[in-house]
């Protein structure tokens, strides 16, 4: 499989190291240095691009990849109000687009985790809900995209909450985001449960990059030959 990395930091680094492993072969790297040379890729010679470069670099690196007929995988956060934009341009150009904020496999068994939970504790309106996030002090967007996963499945499946902020807040209908940066954390994102009487939390912790390039590497073996907007639900088919 030939890739296009689009995108050259920590993340990027990591992927190229499994994709090698696992037989790939890495076909460009684009960061600000040489934005030029994404030109010299299209659907012909580029079988995948994997895109974790930064907000403000996102929306035009998969815009090109879906006028070109190259098949993109996202995992940068930060952009998202421009998303529904290249979901369109992917189904207008029949290509294939997959997004996820975190493709670790076991952070995403831990949304499904989220989910069920919310929906349990519906009832027990005496358990407050909270969210903690911590990430190396390298990461630009506050709060993380996984932390804001993890909000949107706990508003989808519990009714007590309206809407999140990171802002503290005296409102109970909010659900409130504590996002932390401390020096070389990869990721921990807990959620908690809170009453007079006792906590319940679920937590996840990210030991290294290496579970989450493996991840995008996995999902780009997956998308050959696919077509459209997909998701990790897809790609777990749970």
């Amino acid at each position: 499989m030939k890739i296009l990395l689009l995108g050259y930091g920590k993340m990027g680094k990591a992927i190229e190291a499994i994709a090698l492993k696992r037989g790939h072969e890495i076909v460009g790297k684009i960061n600000d240095d040489n934005l030029a040379d994404l030109e010299d890729f299209n659907g012909s010679n580029t079988d995948v691009a994997i895109e974790f470069s930064q907000p403000d670099a996102a929306y035009d690196n998969l815009e090109y990849c879906m006028e070109n007929g190259i098949p993109a995988i996202s995992g940068t956060t930060g952009w998202l109000e421009q998303k529904p934009e290249i979901e369109r341009l992917c189904e207008s150009n029949k290509g294939a687009f997959f997004y996820a904020s975190n493709y670790s496999i076991g952070v995403n068994v831990f949304f499904k985790v989220n989910e069920y939970l919310a929906e349990l504790m519906e009832q027990y309106k005496e358990y407050d809900i909270s969210i903690e996030e911590i990430h190396h002090t390298e990461k630009k967007d506050v709060p993380s995209g996984t932390a804001i996963s993890i909000a949107e499945g706990i508003l989808d499946n519990n009714q007590n909450k309206k809407a999140w902020t990171i802002d503290p807040s005296e409102n109970d209908s909010e659900l409130h985001i504590t996002a932390l940066r401390k020096d070389k954390v990869p990721g921990t994102h807990t959620v908690k449960y809170s009453s007079p009487i006792d906590d319940i939390e679920i937590k996840h912790t990210a030991h290294s990059r290496e579970g989450f390039a493996l991840g995008a590497v996995l999902v780009s073996e997956w998308i050959q030959g696919k077509e459209g907007v997909l998701s990790m639900d897809d790609f777990l088919d749970i």
